[in-house]
C-alpha cells in the first residue's frame, strides 16, 4: 500500500491491511528536516551489524525506527518486539533465554524465549531500562558471546541476534543512579537514534494527520474529508504532549464526528491555539481600516482602557 500526503512520500509496510500491527506502526513519513536527518542516519546504521538504541518519548515511534531498521538490514529472521515492562521478574530468564524441557511443571516441551525466536533476526527491547539488573548482566553476555543458556538446560545454544532497543528515559542517568548496567549501556551507545518529539517534528504533522485520515476512511469506508485551512493550523500549533499516539485518536475522532466534507476546529476535540500578536495586530488594523464607526469606537474605548492599567 502506499499513500501521498501533501506531495511527500510515506512509507507503509506491504500488505498494511491484513497486518495486525496498529495504523501508528505501518507509516514512516520524513518530511521535517529534523526527519529527514534522521532518514539519513536510519540508512547509515541499518545495514550494520551493531546494536541500536533508540530515546524518545512515549508514543514518538520508536518501534516503528526499529522496524524500518530490520527492514533496510539484510537480516532474514524476524522481527520480534518486547516490552520489557511486561516481562515476569520471576519468569524474566525464560521468557527472554528460553527453557528446557521438563524445566517447569507441566513444560513438556523447551521453548525458544524470545532471543531464540529472533535469531537470525531483530530483537526489539522497548523501555529496556524496566529490565532487572541480573537479566541484563545476562543479555549482555547474550550479545557479546552469540549465545544463550536456556533455563534447564545443561549447554548453551548459538544465536545471532542484532538487538534494537528503546527508551524514554535518559539511560546514563540511570547507570549514575545505580539502575542500568553500564557495560550494556556502552555497548548499545554504538548506534543511536534520538527520536524527536512530534512538536518538534512540525513538518510532518500534517501529512501524518492526512495519512491517518486516509487509512481510517478506507476502514470504516467513508469519504475522506478534507483539513480545513483552520484545523490544520491548529494541528501545527497544538504541543502534542501524546505524540503520534495522540494525533492518531484526534484524527479518528474527527472523521467520526465531522459532518461534511471537511475537518473543522471543531472536530479536533483540541484547545483553540493562542492568538498570536501578529493576528491582535492585524485584527486591529482591520477593525480600523474597514470597521464600521461603532466598532471603532468600541476599539478606542478598550485600548485607552488598556493603556490605563498598564
Amino acid at each position: 500500500m502506499s499513500f501521498e500526503a501533501f506531495g511527500q512520500p510515506l512509507l507503509t509496510f506491504p500488505d498494511a491491511e491484513k497486518s495486525p500491527l496498529s495504523i501508528r506502526a505501518k507509516a514512516l513519513v520524513f518530511v521535517d528536516p529534523r526527519s529527514r536527518q534522521l532518514r539519513q542516519e536510519l540508512a547509515q546504521l541499518a545495514p550494520r551489524s551493531i546494536s541500536v538504541l533508540i530515546r524518545g518519548e512515549t508514543g514518538s515511534g520508536k518501534e516503528l525506527l526499529a522496524r524500518h531498521i530490520h527492514r533496510a538490514s539484510d537480516r532474514g529472521g524476524l522481527f520480534v518486539s518486547v516490552n520489557c515492562g511486561a516481562i515476569s521478574p520471576t519468569y524474566a530468564d525464560a521468557e527472554l533465554f528460553g527453557y528446557a524441557a521438563g524445566s517447569y511443571s507441566g513444560s513438556a516441551s523447551s521453548r525458544a524465549g524470545w532471543f531464540g525466536s529472533a535469531n537470525g533476526g531483530t530483537l526489539y527491547l522497548d523501555e529496556i531500562g524496566d529490565l532487572p539488573l541480573p537479566i541484563q548482566i545476562k543479555l549482555l553476555a547474550a550479545l557479546e558471546n552469540h549465545e544463550v543458556t536456556r533455563v534447564g538446560a545443561h549447554q548453551p545454544s548459538p544465536v545471532d541476534v542484532r538487538l534494537v532497543a528503546a527508551t524514554s528515559i535518559d539511560l546514563a542517568q540511570a547507570v549514575a543512579a545505580g539502575k542500568f548496567h553500564e557495560r550494556l549501556y556502552h555497548y548499545l551507545s554504538e548506534g543511536q537514534l534520538e527520536l524527536p518529539a512530534l512538536r518538534e517534528r512540525v513538518g510532518d504533522i500534517l501529512s501524518l494527520s492526512e495519512y491517518f485520515l486516509g487509512i481510517y476512511s478506507q476502514r470504516l469506508d467513508l469519504p475522506v474529508p478534507l483539513i480545513s485551512e483552520a484545523a490544520q493550523h491548529l494541528l501545527e500549533q497544538h504541543s502534542w504532549p501524546g505524540n503520534t499516539r495522540e494525533l492518531e485518536n484526534v484524527i479518528h475522532f474527527a472523521l467520526l464526528v465531522s459532518t461534511g466534507d471537511e475537518i473543522l476546529p471543531e472536530h479536533l476535540n483540541l484547545p483553540e491555539a493562542p492568538i498570536s500578536l501578529a493576528q491582535i495586530e492585524r485584527q486591529v488594523a482591520q477593525t480600523i481600516k474597514n470597521g464600521s464607526a461603532a466598532e471603532r469606537s468600541a476599539l478606542k474605548r478598550l485600548l485607552e482602557s488598556l493603556t490605563q492599567t498598564l
